[in-house]
This record gives C-alpha cells, structure tokens and sequence, in this order.
C-alpha cells in the first residue's frame, strides 16, 4: 500500500505544475520540480481543508452515521 500523499498546485501562476508529497512534509518547506519555487505545505491545522483524498472529520461522521 502506498503511503499518503498531499496534493498542491504551484502558486507560480506561470507554472502551476501539480505537486504530489507524503505527509511527513507537513509545515516543511518543498521546491516545485518545475520552476523551482519553494512552497510550504500546509500542516493541517484547523480551519484548511483537507488534502485531495482525505476526509474531514465531518465527512467521515456523515459516512458512519
């Protein structure tokens, strides 16, 4: 199984290159392969939403309901 990952864009608009990196990223940051900008990942807390391919937690309570 592979391990998760957390999805970005780019926020060079003259780039916008898709970025995939694992969770231990969180709150480090990372350099686009494409143009080389250094981006922060998100850490997760509060009030983001989540990475594409995660539930929040109100989602998750609406499916086990």
């Amino acid at each position: 199984m592979e391990p998760a990952m957390i999805r970005l864009l780019c926020p060079n608009l003259k780039c916008l290159s898709v970025l995939t990196v694992p969770l231990n990223a969180r709150g480090k940051l990372v350099h686009c392969r494409s143009c080389r900008m250094n981006i922060r990942v998100p850490d997760g807390s509060p009030g983001e939403p989540p990475p594409i391919g995660e539930k929040s937690e109100s989602e998750a309570a609406d499916t086990v309901a």
